[in-house]
């Protein structure tokens, strides 16, 4: 049966963190009623264990309504392999996909506005093929042409921004990040892997990065932010030097509230979320919940 808990803090205020980590220990018990607000999988290969969490959230049908197109947004930002955490996980992009066709989408196209040479990543990072195999459709993201300004609805730093055609048209947007070290903002979940979606994502660099971040979840909030931490970089970050700074963690996230995503990973890689600036102003900004004490979490073991 499945049950859903909160997480606690278990030592001075802080919760003890490490690769054999499942989001904490189990604290409290909620009744029958009501769904579930984020979804943490532990211990298995990354396809099952996104079968599990989304059966747990009443199937992918509960967020894909036949016919919609579908954007799927991995990190596909680096020309590296996937056994190097720079990129989300093939398999589960791939499986991402699956379920939202047999939801009855009509279409699924995945793209990233990657840092490396867009065809070399897309290839090297396992997640072209992946898509293929998938039934979905790769979409290039390297040409200004393919963006349109927007307007940020409460941009402190960040009042408009060019933003892929793609999301602009999609009737669903699933964010998939890899977890993993940066070294910019500390840690790099969901809300930071919005920035492959816009074209000059230079500016937030100079312009307060982690409160452009925050910003940029107000003009549209993933359907699901689905949290890649099966092999997890722990250093070296955003790119990676080798397969030493990996962790293979074997864990997952899957939640609607893209701030309450981010703070469950950020736990999951041993840092507090209010650690996190650019998580605690999302929270502060009222664009999601940075305490999961509030939340309905289902923790399964795989």
């Amino acid at each position: 049966m499945d049950r859903r808990y909160f997480l606690k803090n278990v030592v001075g205020g802080s919760m003890i963190v490490g690769s054999s980590l499942a989001l904490g220990d189990v604290t409290k018990v909620f009744g029958a009623q009501g769904g579930y607000d984020l979804v943490a999988v532990k211990g298995g290969e990354p396809g099952l264990m996104f079968d599990k969490a989304m059966a747990s959230l009443g199937g992918m049908k509960e967020f894909v309504p036949k016919g919609s197109k579908v954007v799927v947004k991995p990190n596909i930002g680096w020309d590296v392999q996937p056994d190097r955490g720079g990129n989300t996980n093939p398999a589960l992009v791939r499986r991402i996909i699956e379920h939202c066709l047999q939801a009855g989408a009509k279409e699924v196209s995945v793209f990233d506005h990657t840092c490396d040479s867009w065809s070399r990543c897309y290839k090297n990072s396992g997640i072209e093929i992946a898509v293929k195999d998938g039934g979905g459709k790769i979409v290039p993201g390297n040409n200004e042409g393919y963006y349109q300004k927007v307007s940020v609805p409460q941009g402190r730093r960040l009042a408009q921004a060019k933003v892929h055609e793609l999301v602009l048209d999609a009737d669903v947007f699933i964010n998939v990040p890899v977890l993993k070290h940066h070294s910019s903002s500390m840690v790099t979940v969901g809300m930071k892997n919005l920035m492959g979606i816009v074209w000059d994502r230079w500016y937030w660099h100079r312009n307060d990065l982690h409160q452009c971040i925050a910003d940029f979840v107000s003009y549209r909030k993933p359907t699901l932010t689905v949290v890649d931490a099966y092999n997890v970089m722990k250093q070296n970050g955003p790119r990676g030097v080798s397969a030493g700074d990996v962790v293979n963690m074997k864990s997952l996230i899957v939640s609607t509230d893209p701030v309450a995503a981010d703070a469950a990973a950020t736990m999951i890689f041993g840092k507090q979320p209010s650690d996190i600036r650019h998580i605690q102003l999302a929270a502060d900004m009222g664009l999601g919940k940075i305490d999961l004490k509030e939340l309905s979490i289902n923790r399964i073991k795989v």
